[in-house]
């Protein structure tokens, strides 16, 4: 019987030396990785459909595209519900801190106490650049301010040394009886002293520099002292003004008395020539908070390619990832969340202090601008 009949062609045993044709696959190309050899994901980089100026948890910057640019946003004049100067010191005052949270907050009693307590020292201080950026009408402004001063509802406080340096960080609106409000309160003054400066502030309320000679040098040492009078040359180095009138200041009882010394005579003179500055108790704990508000959003914006990230990004940076209520969850149950409110310097430098209310400050003092995207909503850049 021919050999092609028996069963070894149909046998399957192949001898050792045998190979099996290579099949084709469609994974043959792809490169075999170990899961263990997998490298990590680069959180430098923004994950698939990230936009544009996002972070990552370690406030690195994703370098994204540039945003859009289709012109001046008016978002904040047109999400603002004010009409009048009055509504618009009232709304900044009332907006200028967050409440602060129900619980978890990362702050231990001691914390909590002196967060709450400079929250109530701090001035009812107003920025004339804060005002502006609300009501959007600088003629109508500028026209119902000095109608408000005029009717002594409203007093404008320019503080020297603070203009320029600081992009108008000096120039402020304080309503005549917030300001009452604070001399009346005070306990380190007499009630005819209060008298005669609240009669002060309701008259020629169109200057801040108040006569020294309006004083007597024990009254005006008093008003230093609680804070509602300062001289110039605490103010500005470059002020011309160089004598200093509580340090040089007499008693009442002393002045124009002949048989004073003729030195003792001439330093009366200089304090009767000299000029006081109306001020506000607390006013440099709230100025320097102004600026730190200032330079955390501008810091914030340098992290970005471009100096600009849409409105939303901005707000959560300066939020500092806080944790929420699914975050307090998964904390309770030994997961990962979000930072603490305590931990981030919005609490721990800031206070508290609302986001849109040092966006708005920011923005008044021509740090930033915000310019609609047309695709992630108002865009914000720095000037």
């Amino acid at each position: 019987m021919p050999l092609q009949f028996t069963a070894a062609p149909s046998s399957r045993i192949k001898k050792a030396g045998a190979r099996t044709p290579k099949r084709n696959s469609p994974f043959d190309r792809q490169r075999r990785i170990k899961p263990s050899s997998r490298p990590l994901a680069d959180k430098s980089q923004p994950p698939q459909g990230s936009p544009a100026g996002s972070y990552d948890e370690h406030g690195g910057s994703y370098p994204g595209d540039q945003l859009p640019d289709l012109g001046p946003s008016h978002h904040i004049a047109e999400t603002t519900l004010v009409t009048s100067v009055i509504q618009a010191i009232q709304h900044v005052q009332n907006t200028m801190f967050t409440p602060m949270p129900d619980s978890r907050t990362g702050m231990n009693s001691t914390r909590i106490a002196e967060v709450l307590n400079f929250r109530k020292s701090l001035p009812p201080i107003v920025s004339i650049a804060h005002v502006h950026v609300l009501l959007n009408a600088p003629t109508r402004v500028e026209r119902e301010i000095v109608e408000l001063a005029g009717s002594a509802r409203l007093r404008r406080l320019f503080i020297p040394g603070r203009g320029s340096a600081l992009a108008g960080l000096g120039d402020c609106l304080v309503l005549v009886e917030d300001w009452e409000g604070l001399v009346r309160s005070s306990g380190s003054l007499e009630e005819s002293l209060k008298d005669k400066f609240i009669h002060l502030l309701r008259s020629n309320a169109k200057t801040s520099a108040v006569s020294a000679g309006q004083f007597t040098p024990n009254e005006t040492s008093s008003l230093v002292r609680a804070g509602f009078l300062v001289s110039p040359s605490s103010l500005a180095k470059d002020t011309p003004l160089s004598i200093n009138p509580f340090v040089t200041a007499v008693p009442t009882e002393e002045v124009g008395h002949q048989g004073q010394p003729e030195s003792q005579r001439k330093n009366t003179r200089s304090f009767r020539d000299s000029t006081m500055i109306l001020s506000l108790p607390n006013l440099g704990p709230y100025l320097r908070l102004v600026s730190a508000a200032r330079s955390r959003m501008l810091t914030i914006l340098e992290r970005s390619k471009y100096n600009e990230v849409p409105l939303y990004l901005l707000r959560d940076r300066w939020d500092g990832a806080v944790e929420t209520q699914l975050g307090a969850a998964k904390r309770a149950r030994g997961e990962s969340s979000g930072v603490l409110p305590g931990r981030t310097k919005k609490w721990k430098e800031l206070y508290g202090l609302n986001f849109r209310w040092a966006l708005e400050e920011t923005l008044g003092a021509g740090l930033i601008e915000i310019f609609d995207t047309g695709s992630v909503g108002p865009g914000v850049r720095r000037i």
